[in-house]
């Protein structure tokens, strides 16, 4: 039972935690936003209900076989507005604090090379053995 507290009480574990329910609780007002916002504008351009923008497949009014293009718009839009809320309000400062503790996240990828033989592109560039098929590697 001490090696589950000890696992519960990381800082890592914490961290993840408050950032679901940070998460959470933005989703639920972008949410909001992308329904009392968004939607209405979609609707505006469709010239009535949001449901106009669609494609019927079937009987004209039988918004089950409606293709409904308005929603998946404003998901787009939603989603595009919840990833920019969690880069800007969690990535940036979540570098910034790491940063200046000496840790760099979030980075560019370091350089790699490329197996001639195999093809496996995630080689470090000082290898001179692939690891996956162990034929030599071309000095850089």
């Amino acid at each position: 039972m001490k090696g589950f507290k000890n696992f519960l009480m990381r800082g890592d574990v914490i961290v993840i935690a408050v950032g679901l329910v940070v998460a959470t609780a933005f989703s639920t007002l972008i949410k909001s936003f992308t329904d009392s916002v968004i939607n209405p504008i979609v609707a505006r351009f469709a010239g009535g209900e949001a449901a106009s923008l669609g494609i019927p497949l079937g009987e004209k009014g039988n918004h089950a076989t409606t293709i409904d293009v308005g929603a998946f718009i404003s998901a787009i839009i939603y989603f595009i507005i919840f990833m920019a809320v969690v880069y800007f309000l969690i990535v940036v400062p979540y570098k910034h604090v790491q940063a200046r503790r000496g840790v760099t996240v979030f980075g560019d990828p370091a350089p790699a090379k490329t197996c001639p033989a195999c093809l496996s592109d995630d080689l470090p560039v000082g290898a001179t053995k692939c690891k996956y098929c162990t034929s030599d590697l071309p000095v850089a």
